[in-house]
């Protein structure tokens, strides 16, 4: 007898929840300085661009797969696929990819963990010494909060869709916004704060090329949980009265939305206190600009609101950071769940413990890879770079293998499912869908144009990174 899946109360509760999985490092911190690097609005229209042409046709593909089926990647796969064993393997990468991703936020949520205890205890000014971040990440201590949080993670997820993630991102989901405007305002009181402004919404078109075009995309495929498994899973979640289209586009928004405010904090704070920075210098990497540079900006307002404000406001940063790792990481972790409750039937008790204990063999390991074990930290080496443990997969699950996953389920709802099979699920909920516009660039654009960009983005990515 199938188990009980459960599903999103609402339409709101899936908009909330699939937003939640959706913002995370990426948007917050890595977005706002990328454009400040790339052109500024010139990058943000081409982000903009991206997300309307390539990524919510994607989405909706995903919800689509997930909804028809009720099953999770590897499910959706091979019952569309009437068992093939080729669709079934991209079934089991899309469950792997957002199990090795969970590793690799996990640990950097640890991290925000650890902020925040030094922040709640005045700790600061030794947050913004260059050395703090290494030796931070170095100490075994750091266990202890990775225990805390993958308890506090299955126990939300002990709740299920309903009273785990929906309730969840319910409650943070709102608090996030509420904050990340408040600390906005803040910041764009601040002297100086409009050099910033011009550098991230003047267009400057020089600067655009073809690698800024595609970290633009890939910005936007990865920020909107693409090729994760997470909508897909989400859609297995979602009630056939509710519009697939419309939905979607809700979480496409407040997605963007959530980045281009963070945008507005992040490049304003910088320039208000030192209107001489030099944007090339700011490292693409959330984590470089969260951990290294972010404390040395919140101590620089020393000057201006006394240590204790500037503490305050740190402390506030760093927890709407951890909130929206924390949605993302118990949406990650949802898939393979999801997957252990559909393909071997069992409970979701059981299924989470299983999970629990996969998810320690990996993050411990991933947790030792910045300085506590000499073999974890020199793990292996490609590219002309020796790579710690935590390093491998971040560069292969997180950057290399999402868009890959994302140009099978084009390929795959395109030529296998076919576009017939797609265009009758996003009827349901949507009786308008058929014939529209909407509907005639989905159907050309889906087995042609978008595939042809993720195969390269994916084949650019991979070149860069071991090559």
């Amino acid at each position: 007898m199938a188990r009980e899946r459960g599903g999103f109360s609402s339409r709101m509760g899936f908009i909330l929840a699939a937003a939640g999985s959706a913002v995370g490092l990426g948007n917050l911190v890595a977005f706002p300085v990328m454009a400040s690097k790339n052109g500024g609005a010139a990058f943000l229209l081409v982000y903009l661009f991206f997300v309307a042409v390539i990524c919510y046709p994607v989405m909706m593909a995903e919800v689509a797969m997930g909804r028809n089926t009720q099953r999770n990647p590897v499910g959706a796969f091979a019952k569309l696929s009437d068992g093939s064993r080729l669709w079934h393997g991209v079934g089991m990468l899309a469950i792997l990819t957002p199990f090795m991703i969970a590793v690799f936020y996990s640990v950097i949520t640890v991290w925000l963990l650890v902020y925040l205890r030094e922040l709640l205890g005045g700790g600061l000014s030794m947050l913004a010494e260059d050395a703090s971040f290494g030796e931070i990440v170095a100490r075994p201590s750091t266990f202890a909060y990775l225990v805390f949080l993958l308890v506090l993670v299955f126990v939300i997820l002990l709740g299920g869709v309903k009273g785990g993630i929906e309730r969840l991102a319910r409650v943070l989901m709102p608090t996030l916004a509420v904050m990340l405007l408040a600390l906005t305002v803040f910041v764009l009181t601040l002297d100086n704060a409009s050099v910033g402004i011009a550098y991230y919404l003047v267009p400057d078109f020089s600067r655009m090329n073809l690698a800024v075009v595609n970290g633009a995309l890939a910005q936007a495929f990865f920020s909107l949980s693409l090729g994760m498994g997470i909508l897909l899973t989400y859609g297995s979640y979602f009630s056939r009265e509710d519009s697939i289209p419309g939905s979607t586009r809700m979480v496409a928004v407040a997605d963007t939305g959530i980045a281009f405010f963070a945008g507005l904090l992040i490049l304003p704070a910088i320039f208000a206190f030192d209107p001489n920075t030099n944007t090339d210098d700011l490292s693409t990497s959330s984590v470089g600009l969260i951990f290294s540079f972010l404390p040395k900006i919140f101590l620089s307002m020393e000057a201006a609101v006394g240590y204790f404000g500037a503490s305050a406001a740190a402390t506030v940063f760093f927890t709407l950071v951890f909130f929206a790792a924390l949605t993302s990481l118990v949406s990650i972790i949802e898939i393979p769940i999801s997957c252990w409750i559909d393909e071997f039937d069992i409970s979701r008790r059981k299924a989470i413990l299983v999970q629990a204990a996969l998810m320690a063999v990996f993050t411990i390991p991933a947790t030792m890879s910045l300085g506590i074990s000499e073999f974890f930290t020199n793990f292996t080496s490609y590219g002309g770079v020796s790579k710690s443990f935590f390093d491998l997969v971040s560069d292969v699950f997180y950057e290399t293998i999402l868009p890959l996953v994302g140009f099978t389920v084009c390929i795959f709802c395109a030529w296998r499912w076919k576009l017939s099979g797609l265009t009758d699920e996003l009827e349901v909920g949507d009786p308008n869908y058929r014939g529209s516009r909407l509907h005639r660039y989905v159907d050309f654009s889906l087995g042609t144009i978008i595939p042809a960009v993720l195969l390269v983005v994916f084949l650019s990515t991979v070149y860069q990174i071991y090559f």
